[in-house]
């Protein structure tokens, strides 16, 4: 029961991270990110890419990517192992390369939708998610390709049996920081443009913003923050694989959970990613189960996909709007103006 719980916030922790980052680009400036996916791969693309090539560099290691990162690992996990901070220095090290290069990312994405509407633009970013994907799937010399890359483990001090809650409670608190984030920015008057980009690009053009530079700074955000989430998880599993990075897992659930828990709205998507967690986790535990119980004609890996695929169809069916229903932006001033009138 204790794996279980742990299994059940640790990807609450990952998935959410994720959510919130589609929120802001989908939810409040109405940007259709297909490719939500590419932004978390990008965060394994800074653990297993980048930060091991420098530390090959100064390790001086020569060799294959693959090879050089199995050696670089044990240096590292000796030296975490006596001295944490090093562990530390190196979390925070993969974060913030990890930022970095989903922001930049992020960034170029979006170009496309200078001349594309809202339809195209979503198959657009898709094909461009994919395309990365396959690239780094079948090149091993981006992130291993197939075979994936070994990375250190920054919890090495860390016991065996307690890594897992460790890196949990790492992962939730990265998520807490993410979500107060995104309350701050959707609440600010930066947010509040950015709905107003989404309801009508016309009025927004007729006071003098600019939408493509809303564009690039809501998805160089938003993308910034979802590779932090593919970073976590590389750092969690000690090892890069493109096909953990699949569009199922990090683009079609994510948007799933949004329109689940509400659009537009932080704390909706929250509890939309909580419920879905909870109920994936407890399919996967027991979808054999489940399956003998209710004698399915299918095999029980199916159970899932079918499920969920239902869940998104009776809810933009029935239920659009999501669990919570999204809320006017109030700033300070008609705050203020409302409790006077009260």
């Amino acid at each position: 029961m204790e794996e279980i719980i742990l299994t059940i916030a640790l990807w609450f922790g990952l998935y959410t991270i994720v959510t919130l980052s589609l929120n802001l680009e989908y939810g409040f400036a109405g940007i259709p990110n297909f490719g939500r996916a590419l932004a978390v791969l990008m965060g394994a693309v800074a653990v297993g890419g980048v930060v091991n090539r420098l530390l090959i560099l100064l390790f001086g290691i020569e060799g294959d990517l693959i090879t050089a990162s199995a050696q670089v690992r044990s240096i590292m996990n000796e030296m975490i192992s006596s001295n944490p901070a090093y562990g530390i220095g190196m979390l925070l090290l993969y974060l913030l390369v990890a930022a970095c290069l989903g922001g930049i990312t992020g960034a170029l994405f979006i170009l496309p939708s200078a001349k594309l509407s809202e339809d195209y633009l979503a198959i657009t970013l898709l094909a461009i998610s994919e395309v990365m994907f396959m690239v780094c799937n079948y090149d091993t010399g981006i992130i291993g390709g197939y075979y994936g890359v070994s990375t250190p483990d920054v919890l090495s001090f860390i016991p065996g049996e307690r890594r897992m809650l460790a890196f949990t409670l790492i992962t939730l608190f990265v998520a807490i920081a993410v979500y107060i984030l995104m309350e701050r920015i959707t609440n600010s008057p930066f947010g509040r443009l950015l709905r107003a980009m989404r309801e009508n690009e016309s009025v927004v053009k007729a006071t003098g913003k600019n939408i493509m530079i809303l564009r690039i700074k809501a998805t160089s955000i938003g993308s910034a923050i979802a590779a932090l989430a593919g970073a976590l998880y590389s750092l969690y599993s000690v090892n890069v694989i493109a096909t953990s990075f699949s569009r199922v897992e990090w683009t079609f659930y994510p948007f799933l959970m949004v329109l689940l828990g509400g659009a537009g709205n932080n704390k909706g998507v929250v509890i939309g990613t909580f419920t879905f967690v909870l109920v994936k986790v407890l399919l996967t535990i027991y979808k054999h189960e489940i399956r003998v119980l209710m004698n399915l004609p299918f095999e029980a890996v199916w159970l899932e996909y079918i499920l969920f695929g239902l869940l998104m169809y009776f809810v933009l069916l029935y239920r659009p709007e999501g669990l919570i229903k999204e809320r006017p932006i109030f700033s300070k001033v008609i705050l203020e103006k409302v409790k006077k009138r009260a």
